[in-house]
């Protein structure tokens, strides 16, 4: 069987899988959406969780053709024909009736094949290069869905959604390295006396500790700024963006409850921390 037919077989199944997960890791503010807004976001998930798959979990020598194969099918959307994935079917549908344009879908295939051959980041900047990759595409596709996207609008939501990768990569720090990433900054792990053997411990070393604090901060600062885009937005995008941010703010408190203790344990935000802060994140005026 060719690597495109496999593909093809296993498109389905990661479909319904995504769609399963999606009702579980969506935001509250996400379920409560109308059904019009709430199936375009399931099938930007679906494609985004296509993409991270083949990139994480297909076979390391057959990842870069089959992230090839989804993007020769992105551009059969974009040229008027039918692709032939099912993911990708459903997506025409959102990218027509949206007009959503093809480069944040772009970037995102990118940013899964740089996880191909960059495993290590030197600096925050380089990371948030990453993120500009790897996350922030997600938001302007959102900003798109709703019928939102204006330049000021996107610059916001380049910030909340950077900063929810960052804080993604302080919860799952282990398990990247555990499958050979490291997406923390290489000098800040120097600064604070680190080495990779921490992020192997059993427990959160003191040191790393510290190295997992200083991102979460920087990801609370960049929260704080994005929010602002929840001002400018009226109705369901507004009630969606604001689930966005409340997220990233609750997870951040987890963090501070856990002591930033990552590799002890999962560390996820509480219902009754995203329910409070959804609530003050739409109270911005």
């Amino acid at each position: 069987m060719s690597v495109s037919e496999r593909l093809r077989n296993a498109d389905e199944e990661r479909r319904t899988r995504a769609e399963l997960q999606s009702r579980e890791n969506f935001p509250v503010a996400t379920r409560l959406l109308p059904a019009r807004h709430r199936e375009h976001l399931l099938n930007v998930y679906g494609y985004a969780r296509l993409v991270d798959d083949i990139g994480d979990e297909a076979p390391p020598a057959e990842r870069a053709e089959l992230l090839d194969l989804v993007e020769r099918d992105l551009d059969r959307v974009y040229a008027g024909t039918a692709p032939e994935l099912p993911v990708i079917r459903d997506l025409a549908g959102t990218i027509v009736a949206r007009r959503i344009p093809a480069e944040p879908f772009r970037r995102l295939i990118e940013a899964n094949r740089r996880d191909q051959t960059v495993t290590r980041y030197a600096t925050f900047d380089d990371l948030v290069g990453y993120c500009a990759l790897s996350a922030d595409p997600v938001g302007h596709i959102v900003l798109h869905v709703f019928g939102a996207a204006t330049p000021a609008r996107l610059r916001l939501s380049d910030k909340v959604c950077t900063a929810l990768q960052i804080i993604e990569h302080c919860q799952d720090a282990g398990e990247d390295h555990r499958n050979g990433r490291i997406y923390l900054p290489g000098d800040d792990l120097r600064r604070f006396g680190c080495v990779e053997a921490d992020l192997a411990a059993p427990v959160t070393p003191t040191r790393l500790r510290g190295v997992i604090a200083l991102q979460a901060g920087r990801a609370k600062r960049m929260l704080d700024e994005g929010a602002a885009l929840t001002t400018g937005l009226r109705a369901f995008a507004r009630v969606a963006v604001a689930g966005y941010v409340a997220g990233g703010l609750a997870a951040i408190a987890g963090l501070e409850r856990d002591a930033y203790d990552v590799l002890g344990g999962p560390s996820r935000p509480r219902k009754g921390r995203l329910l409070a802060e959804w609530s003050r994140t739409l109270g911005r005026r």
